[in-house]
Order: C-alpha cells, then structure tokens, then sequence
C-alpha cells in the first residue's frame, strides 16, 4: 500500500504558521514578481479566486474580502519542507520515504495490515501537524495512483473526510474511480482528458476498463499503459 502525503495549500499554510491570527481568514501568496496567485486557502477558493490567475485581475475580490496576500517566501517554505519530509522519515523510516515534491511525498505502507491503514495515516497526519504545525492530506491506496485519487477525494470535503481516505478494498476503488471525472485523475493532463472525453470516456472506472493495447495507441504508449495498469489497483 502506498500513501501520499499532501500539504494543504502549502505556502499559505507556511504563512499562517507564525501568524495565528490568520487561522480563518483567505489568504494567498503570490509568484516571485507578485504576478500571479500560486497558493489560495480553502477560504480564497470559496470566494471564487483562481490559481495561477493574474494578481492584478483578481485584486478587486481581494480587497472587498479582506484577503492576506504574501509574497513568496520560498527560503521560509523549502525549511518547513524538510521538517515535514523529516518528520515523515522519522515516523515511518528513512528509506520508506519518497519525496515527490516540495509538499507532496510518498510513504510505504505496505508492511501495514489493511484493517490498520487508516488509523495509521491518521497517525501519521496528526503527528506531522503536531510537530510541524503544516496540515496534511493523506489518501492511502495500492498504486502511487489511487493514491492520490484517495488524497484528491480527502482534500475535496476535509470536513468529512477527516483529511484522511484509505481505498484498500476493490470496491472502495470501483466506487471512487466511478465517481472522478477522467480530468481529475493524476497523470491525465488536457489534451488527453479532451482526447479521452471526445471518445465517450467520461470517468476514471471507465478509463480503468480499457485494454493495455488501446492505452498503449491513445495514451502516449507504456505511459498510458502504466497508469491503467494503476487504475487497476497493479504495480506497473
């Protein structure tokens, strides 16, 4: 089993660190030259404002909401990076960690008994929020795939996910592959979402269903085969 450990809106979460003030205020932090939006909290999402757009575009929204805005702080983030990768190190040991980005990384699980992955990942996120202070979305599944699938379902109601979500069984896997569009699936960029929908392939279940040899023709060759094969619930 595999979990990803995901930091939510990580450089805004940096940044409300050491101001606890901001724990329920929107807040964004914007690119090196103050161009762009690169991190929104949950609650600058809520008032409708867009990753990656233009500063300037969405200044209006910002000003009538009372949002925080920083500007990135990217030696203050690569340090609360490594606490939280070395505390996922020293939680779960050195070498079942991989590092997939500066807020993201993957976590062997595999020793784990599947009626324990969840109280483990719950273990695991609230002891990287209390020796970090950064807080974490955790999705535990087979493949690095359903992985994040798992994470991207936790991520979407923390609420009532806890931040948490484990799909271990292959029903819990057929369920949530169901329910996610193809364009939400890790791995699926655009072009191929479009390529996929224009097909009449709308959901991850379906993608799943489709043979090695026609992912192999339409989904940019062993690429496309490794990520059915991790749709699967297979090591690829």
């Amino acid at each position: 089993m595999k979990a990803i450990v995901d930091c939510n809106s990580f450089y805004c979460s940096c940044e409300r660190l050491f101001r606890p003030e901001l724990a329920k205020r929107p807040v964004v932090v914007l690119s090196n030259n103050d161009g762009c939006i690169v991190s929104r909290s949950d609650e600058a999402k809520s008032i409708g404002i867009e990753m990656a757009g233009p500063y300037f575009m969405a200044k209006r929204v910002i000003e009538d909401n009372g949002v925080a805005v920083f500007s990135s702080n990217y030696t203050l983030y690569g340090d609360l990076s490594m606490r939280v990768m070395d505390t996922l190190r020293e939680i779960a040991g050195k070498d079942a960690v991989e590092v997939y980005s500066v807020d993201e990384a993957f976590v062997d699980l595999s020793i784990i008994p599947e009626e324990e992955l969840y109280e483990t990942a719950k273990y695991i996120k609230d002891m990287v929020e209390m020796w970090t202070g950064i807080s974490v979305s955790i999705g535990v599944a087979p493949t690095k795939t359903l992985a994040k699938l798992a994470n991207y379902i936790a991520k979407k109601n923390k609420e009532a996910s806890g931040c948490v979500t484990v799909l271990a069984t292959p029903e819990q896997q057929r369920e949530a592959l169901q329910q996610t569009r193809v364009n939400n699936l890790w791995g699926v960029g655009g072009a191929y979402a479009r390529k996929i929908f224009d097909m009449g392939i709308t959901n991850g279940w379906e993608l799943a269903t489709m043979s090695e040899a026609w992912a192999h023709r339409f989904l940019g060759g062993v690429v496309g085969v490794r990520l059915i094969k991790e749709l699967r619930g297979e090591e690829a």
